[in-house]
């Protein structure tokens, strides 16, 4: 588990790296589709909603932000999420009308068969040019071994799928702020983060999985909950 740890920290320390050098160069990026209404970008996704009590603790963080920039995207209890995987990533047009959810309801039962509850710490923020992290550690090897399992299972699949599409996902980070527009007052902004950066915001257990209709931003009034997944016994 250390060495686990180890890596997850780098990987989240490269991320911090690589944002503060964008910045620095660019700024934060912004999207001003978030409030557009027309925006139809959708996809679907298995996914992991921590606990309450962990959300509170991150609000917490997310108010002090909020207090220096209240313009941009601040997620509500109910949106916070980490991506166990993108099953079809959200693009334009896509309608759950074009497949069959069952199918996919099916092969990822087959796949979460047998699997134990696992555990995940939030500790510390990180960023991306265009948002916030919550920085996410499981506690044993449960993740990973659901990944690898959907990544096999999709390969041999003809269901339509985007599995690593953007990148090969190896953290159990959740998305908190997203920028709508130019940042004003950047240097504190990044201020803020620092004082973040390794506070703990608590441990919950994952239970259960959520396979998930959504849009780009996982909004709850956009969000259709397709199947949940008990952890720890037969589906």
């Amino acid at each position: 588990m250390l060495l686990k740890d180890s890596k997850l920290t780098a990987l989240y320390d490269q991320l911090w790296t690589n944002a503060l050098a964008a910045i620095s160069s660019k700024g934060f990026e912004y999207d001003p589709l978030i409030e557009f209404p027309m925006d139809n970008r959708f996809g679907i996704t298995l996914l992991i909603r921590p606990s309450k009590e962990v959300n509170e603790a991150v609000q917490h963080f997310l108010s002090s932000v909020k207090a220096i920039e209240p313009e941009h995207y601040f997620y509500p209890n109910p949106d916070i999420h980490v991506t166990v995987m993108p099953i079809i990533s959200c693009y334009e047009g896509f309608e759950l009308r074009q497949i069959s959810p069952e199918d996919y309801i099916d092969l990822l039962e087959a796949c979460l068969e047998g699997l134990p509850p696992f555990s995940i710490e939030f500790k510390g923020v990180t960023a991306s040019p265009s948002c916030i992290m919550i920085k996410g550690f499981p506690l044993d090897a449960t993740l990973d071994e659901i990944r690898n399992r959907l990544r096999l299972a999709f390969k041999d699949s003809p269901l339509e799928q985007s599995l690593d599409k953007r990148y090969p996902l190896q953290t159990a980070h959740a998305t908190v702020i997203r920028f709508k527009q130019p940042v004003r007052n950047q240097t504190a902004v990044l201020e803020q983060l620092n004082q973040f950066r390794e506070v703990y915001f608590g441990r919950f257990e994952v239970k259960e999985l959520e396979l998930v209709f959504n849009d780009w931003y996982q909004r709850e009034e956009k969000v259709q909950r397709l199947f949940t997944y008990k952890l720890g016994r037969n589906n």
